[in-house]
């Protein structure tokens, strides 16, 4: 998407989480009521630091859903190694997966393709974080091309009270 910018309407997807449910984020945030939606790109289950960022969001996880902020991961990584992922470590948010590219090239994610600069881990997805208000309108948007530099969970929380305490229209 060339024209990417806070307070227009996020791109809608649909993609499957690692449990073989179907995620319209259109959906997602209909049902949702005045929740916020909080979509993180992790480049993938190989990922030390992805893993170590999730594992943290699960920790704060109950703070996201006091605040209603949903939280909703997605990747470009093979489903078996996601499903074993989630279960090992206990995920209860979504991870869903971006087999196609098409969450990945509708929110510009930088991509980690053969062009790619340095050698890095094969073909991937660099983190990206996107929170949405209720209304489906984007709030915020952070994307890395790379590993490093991503905001830490705890720093979220604070952007995320910034943000909804200098709204200058608050969403119905």
């Amino acid at each position: 998407m060339d024209d990417f910018r806070l307070n227009q309407k996020a791109p809608d997807f649909t993609l499957k989480s690692t449990a073989g449910e179907e995620y319209n984020f259109s959906k997602m945030i209909e049902e949702s009521g005045k929740d916020w939606q909080l979509v993180i790109f992790f480049r993938g289950s190989w990922c030390p630091a992805c893993m170590e960022e999730l594992k943290q969001f699960e920790e704060e996880k109950k703070y996201f859903d006091r605040q209603q902020i949903r939280l909703t991961t997605v990747t470009y990584d093979d489903r078996e190694k996601l499903e074993n992922m989630v279960e090992e470590h206990g995920f209860t948010f979504p991870v869903l997966v971006d087999e196609n590219l098409d969450f990945l090239r509708a929110y510009d994610v930088h991509f980690h393709g053969e062009d790619a600069p340095y050698e890095d881990h094969g073909t991937h997805g660099e983190p990206a974080y996107f929170l949405v208000d209720n209304e489906g309108k984007l709030l915020y948007q952070q994307r890395q091309t790379s590993p490093f530099g991503r905001p830490h969970p705890k720093e979220l929380r604070k952007i995320i009270q910034y943000i909804g305490k200098n709204l200058k229209q608050k969403p119905e």
